[in-house]
């Protein structure tokens, strides 16, 4: 998973609510689907850039992180490095994409799992906020110290583990 940082956890809470309040979104769009709308935040490219970078080489977004290098030229690889620079990982894009991580998965209840639809804009919501959540709760446990956890357990809060 996404080595989590505050710029990060920002970029995908701000997807999630851009999508939420009506951003454009269409699966099928290079640059308005589930990663495009992120790529558009993070690079802040437009959807129509985006989808023209994308359409120099063949695929959907999980052919072209498949195919992906970082020395090739190719603008949606240059896109792909920035990206990555911001602490994702080629297979973070692969699963929003497809809306398939396994421990993000975990953490909806599994009667709404179940119904997940990589297409969905309500899903993509769901998926992202949840990610966002795992990501802050990550960076908190990177970032307390050890004084603030055990007056954290001497007071009684939650610890996260």
């Amino acid at each position: 998973m996404a080595k989590a940082n505050p710029k990060l956890i920002k970029a995908i809470e701000d997807t999630a609510s851009k999508l939420l309040n009506g951003a454009n979104y269409q699966w099928g769009h290079m640059g308005a689907c589930n990663c495009g709308n992120l790529a558009q935040e993070l690079t802040h490219l437009t959807k129509g850039e985006i989808h023209q970078y994308a359409m120099q080489k063949q695929g959907d977004w999980n052919e072209q992180v498949l195919e992906y290098c970082p020395s090739s030229g190719y603008p949606i690889d240059l896109m792909i490095s920035k990206m990555l620079e911001f602490g994702l990982t080629l297979e973070d894009l692969a699963n929003l994409e497809k809306l398939s991580d396994h421990s993000i998965l975990s953490r909806i209840p599994k009667e709404r799992r179940d119904q997940i639809n990589k297409n969905s804009r309500e899903d993509v919501v769901l998926y992202m906020e949840t990610w966002a959540k795992i990501l802050r709760e990550n960076w908190i446990l990177d970032n307390e110290t050890p004084i603030e956890l055990e007056l954290k357990k001497k007071l009684e809060l939650p610890v996260l583990v």
